[in-house]
C-alpha cells in the first residue's frame, strides 16, 4: 500500500513539468511559423531570366514580376538605363505603361521588351530596369547578348526589274537572294504573287544555308496563258526564312503574237469583206 501511494506521488509531481515543456515547445514552434509566414517568400522584383542572346534586330522579351510586399499600397514608377539609341518598354496585360499603381500584397506580371539601336554592334550589353516608388528603389540588372543581325535582300544580278513576254508562252528571271546581315540564313523559301492564272516555279525553290555577305542564283520561270490581254502585269517575289525577309516587284509587258496579230487582222478584214458583199448585194434594191 505504502509503495503505491509513494508511485502516485511521484507521478503527480511529474506532470507540472511535463506540461511545462508542452506549452514551452509549443510557444517555439507557433514563433517560427509565424516568422516564416510573415517573411517574403521571393524578392518583391524578380525576372525568369536575365541574360537574353538573339540578333541585333530582333525584339529582347523579359518577363518579371513586381510584388508590393509592403502595407500601404505603392506607385512603381518604371524605367531602365539602356545603352543611348535603344528602347525599353513595359507592358502589362497586353497594355504598355510606365508606372503602376499597387495594393499591399498586390503582385503584376511585366512584359519588359528591350529593341536595340539600328546600328549596333555583337557583344554584352547591360540594361538596368528599376520599379521606383518614393525611397524604395528596385533593381533588376538585366543583359542583352547581340550576336549578330538578320537581313536579306532579294533583286535580279542587272538590278533591272522588268521585262517583256508573249502571251501563251513562257519567260526565265534570274533573281538574286543576298545575305546582307551578319548571321548566316537558313532554309530560304522562295515564292511569288503572280497574276491570275500565271503560274510560277523556281529552281531551286529553297536555299539551304547562306552565309553573311554571300549571295545565291535562282531562276524563276512565269508562265503567262494564252488569250492573255496585252499590257503591264506585276508580280512580286519574296524570299524569307524565319528570322528575315525580303520582295521584290517585277513588271511584265505582255505582248501579243505575231500569228495571233494575223489572225486578228484576217477577222478584220473578213468582217469589212462581208460587209461589203452586203452593201454591193441588198444595196442595189
Amino acid at each position: 500500500m505504502s509503495a503505491s501511494y509513494e508511485k502516485h506521488q511521484r507521478r503527480i509531481k511529474l506532470y507540472p513539468n511535463h506540461l511545462f515543456c508542452f506549452i514551452l515547445s509549443f510557444f517555439l514552434f507557433a514563433q517560427r511559423g509565424t516568422a516564416q509566414t510573415n517573411s517574403p517568400s521571393s524578392p518583391p522584383f524578380t525576372v525568369r531570366l536575365m541574360n537574353i542572346e538573339a540578333a541585333g534586330n530582333a525584339t529582347f522579351t523579359y518577363n518579371a514580376r513586381l510584388q508590393n510586399v509592403t502595407s500601404s499600397p505603392r506607385i512603381y514608377q518604371l524605367s531602365a538605363a539602356a545603352p543611348p539609341g535603344w528602347n525599353v518598354s513595359f507592358k502589362v496585360e497586353g497594355i504598355q505603361v510606365t508606372s503602376l499603381s499597387m495594393e499591399p500584397q498586390k503582385a503584376y506580371d511585366i512584359v519588359i521588351d528591350v529593341n536595340p539601336a539600328v546600328d549596333v554592334k555583337p557583344g554584352k550589353y547591360p540594361v538596368p530596369v528599376r520599379a521606383t516608388a518614393g525611397a524604395d528603389s528596385l533593381k533588376l540588372d538585366l543583359e542583352a547578348v547581340v550576336k549578330g543581325s538578320y537581313a536579306l535582300t532579294l533583286t535580279t544580278p542587272t538590278g533591272r526589274l522588268s521585262a517583256d513576254v508573249t502571251e501563251g508562252s513562257r519567260k526565265e528571271i534570274r533573281l538574286q537572294v543576298k545575305n546582307t546581315g551578319s548571321i548566316a540564313l537558313d532554309n530560304i523559301d522562295l515564292s511569288a504573287q503572280a497574276p491570275p492564272q500565271w503560274e510560277a516555279t523556281f529552281a531551286p525553290s529553297t536555299i539551304t544555308r547562306l552565309e553573311p555577305g554571300k549571295d545565291a542564283e535562282v531562276t524563276a520561270t512565269l508562265n503567262v496563258p494564252d488569250k492573255t490581254i496585252a499590257g503591264d502585269y506585276v508580280t512580286n517575289f519574296t524570299a524569307k526564312n524565319s528570322n528575315a525577309t525580303s520582295s521584290a516587284s517585277f513588271r511584265m509587258t505582255v505582248k501579243t503574237s505575231v500569228l495571233t496579230g494575223w489572225l486578228g487582222l484576217l477577222v478584220i478584214l473578213a468582217a469589212l469583206g462581208a460587209v461589203y458583199y452586203l452593201i454591193r448585194k441588198y444595196g442595189r434594191r
